[in-house]
């Protein structure tokens, strides 16, 4: 399985991104997915799931009310939308499928890794 993200970029603070992430073929529909980061020098760290059915979601309190992840179970897609971003936001993005269909703030609970999308805000 390849999970394929996009739509980093750079904006400035305050402004919005969405990235998607696509996997190659069905045999995540079932499990739930995930959007984790990684600032330079810093750990991967959780930032949003959602469930299989799309149903159950989770953040990050770093990024509750300024972040909502979406699912499209028919195209095996999910994706982040990304507002009110701050400098700190800024990292690589990675998407991630879990074992489990509930969905995970942890990272040893995802098996399939994205290889990752950029985003830059400046201040």
């Amino acid at each position: 399985v390849q999970l394929q993200a996009s739509g980093g970029g750079s904006v400035q603070a305050g402004g919005s991104l969405r990235l998607s992430c696509a996997a190659s073929r069905r045999a995540v529909s079932n499990n739930a997915m995930g959007w984790f980061r990684q600032a330079p020098g810093e750990e991967r760290e959780f930032v949003a799931a959602i469930s299989w059915s799309g149903s159950i979601t989770q953040y990050a309190d770093s990024v509750k009310g300024r972040f909502t992840i979406f699912r499209d179970r028919a195209r095996d897609t999910i994706a982040l939308q990304m507002n009110s971003l701050k400098p700190e936001d800024a990292a690589v993005y990675f998407c991630a499928a879990a074992r489990g269909s509930i969905g995970s703030s942890y990272s040893k609970d995802y098996t399939y890794w994205g290889q990752g999308t950029l985003v830059t805000v400046s201040s």
